[in-house]
């Protein structure tokens, strides 16, 4: 079987499964591929190759080991590793070697994945841009700050890859980069081992080139294998498309990527899709979101930013110190009001729909001269803890993907992968198609 790196996690996971072909054989591809495009797209902070090589090895010799048995994972340079550096974006914590993986990558491991390398992360996982280009043209964003896990899922480079999200660093660096994100409900997976940005916020989920892909990888990540399963969407759902109160700040081919969603949901949804527009009492969440992040943070970096405020870029000591400017009367007041905001939203998707439809960012990746892009489209449904998966179904002035966002309700994680799969198989292009 040739270009081993070009096969989905979940092809490559099965082929593996059936020792139709070798862990090592894949290793190596993915490493040949890094080798030749790495110094253009710069998705990695390290590498181990010798010992991922051991342990394909290993794979190779012994009984298949779990759902992610042989694959190459690329992890997210915010997530503690015993056996390779985690800097978490910051010059700080060069050389920082943690006592122990994080939980999600401890189960990955037990899963049978290997853990090839660390991949870039914004500075302290917030809008101070990395070194990473996008895959699709190094003049733009890959996005973040999750950026070096999706471009190098996006490049070929590794089939799956980890990221976290506090505002939109798994969904729009998806949509920027071309491939498929998964925001899982919030606490669907445990953040311990995980540098924190903003305890109410922070969500871990990952990278993949299919539905059945962040399928996978959420399953290894949760310990909930029955993600690893999409089943079959036997009724169809109630879908609406929302363009949210940010709908202002939608770049024409956003508009263009909604239309296009509306007539793939519309030969799979039971009745119209309809426009939808939130409860009254979500007026105001993207401020609230946007307050509870930077209140949140001057506290989780308090120690950095009291130790070694030389070391935090301008960019973040400024979040930072607009952070600390809130009082804590104005953060429990906009915790009281995302209650209320979560309140309508699940009063919503029992009652009236199964799936929203939204956009996944402004439009296609800015040029990195602009920074990571605007997480605006993204801000609300962070702040809501809804599942989140991002498939891409458009392209931009420039030849770049644009993405929607598919949303569930709370902890409808595993029918929202069903709705996703069969709304990417009602797309019109086949290239696209393939994200099922």
């Amino acid at each position: 079987m040739k270009d081993l790196e070009s096969l989905s996690a979940s092809q490559a996971a099965k082929a593996l499964s059936r020792r139709e072909i070798k862990a090592t054989d894949l290793l190596l591809s993915c490493l040949d591929r890094i080798g030749h495009r790495e110094s253009t797209v710069k998705a990695w902070v390290s590498l181990s190759k010798e010992s991922a090589i051991a342990r394909a090895k290993k794979l190779d010799k012994g009984a298949v080991q779990g759902l992610l048995h042989g694959l190459p994972i690329g992890v997210k340079d915010l997530f503690d590793t015993y056996d390779l550096p985690t800097a978490y974006g910051s010059p700080i914590y060069q050389n920082h070697y943690p006592r122990s993986d994080a939980v999600s990558i401890a189960l990955m491991r037990q899963a049978g994945g290997i853990i090839l390398g660390k991949t870039v992360t914004t500075e302290f996982a917030t809008f101070k841009a990395g070194v990473t280009t996008n895959p699709h043209n190094s003049k733009h964003t890959p996005g973040g700050s999750s950026s070096g896990s999706a471009a190098a899922v996006a490049d070929f480079m590794v089939p799956l890859a980890t990221g976290s999200q506090t505002a939109g660093s798994i969904i729009r660096p998806a949509s920027y980069c071309g491939v498929v994100g998964f925001k899982p409900s919030l606490g669907k997976i445990s953040i311990a081992g995980v540098k924190s940005l903003s305890i109410s916020l922070d969500t871990l989920g990952c990278f993949g080139r299919s539905v059945e892909d962040v399928a996978l990888g959420m399953a290894a990540m949760s310990g909930d294998h029955q993600l690893a399963t999409v089943k079959e969407l036997h009724n169809k759902p109630r879908i609406g498309i929302c363009k949210t109160a940010n709908w202002s700040h939608a770049q024409k081919e956003t508009a263009t990527a909604l239309a296009v969603a509306r007539h793939a949901a519309e030969s799979i949804c039971k009745g119209t899709v309809v426009d939808q527009k939130l409860a009254k009492a979500c007026n105001g969440l993207t401020q609230a979101q946007t307050n509870i992040m930077l209140s949140e943070m001057s506290r989780s970096l308090a120690f950095e930013h009291s130790h070694f405020p030389k070391k935090i870029s301008p960019l973040v000591n400024k979040l930072l110190s607009d952070g600390a400017q809130i009082t804590y009367e104005q953060y429990v007041k906009d915790l009281l009001m995302v209650e209320r905001a979560k309140a309508s939203v699940a009063e919503l998707f029992n009652n009236e729909i199964d799936i929203l439809i939204a956009p996944s960012a402004t439009g296609e990746a800015p040029l990195s001269k602009d920074g990571t892009g605007d997480p605006i489209f993204c801000r609300d449904w962070s702040m809501l803890g809804l599942p989140c998966i991002n498939l891409n179904v458009a392209s931009g002035p420039n030849g770049l993907p644009v993405g929607v966002t598919l949303i569930a309700g709370p902890g409808k994680d595993q029918f929202l992968l069903s709705a996703a799969r069969a709304f990417a198989l009602a797309l019109p292009d086949p290239v696209l198609r393939d994200q099922a």
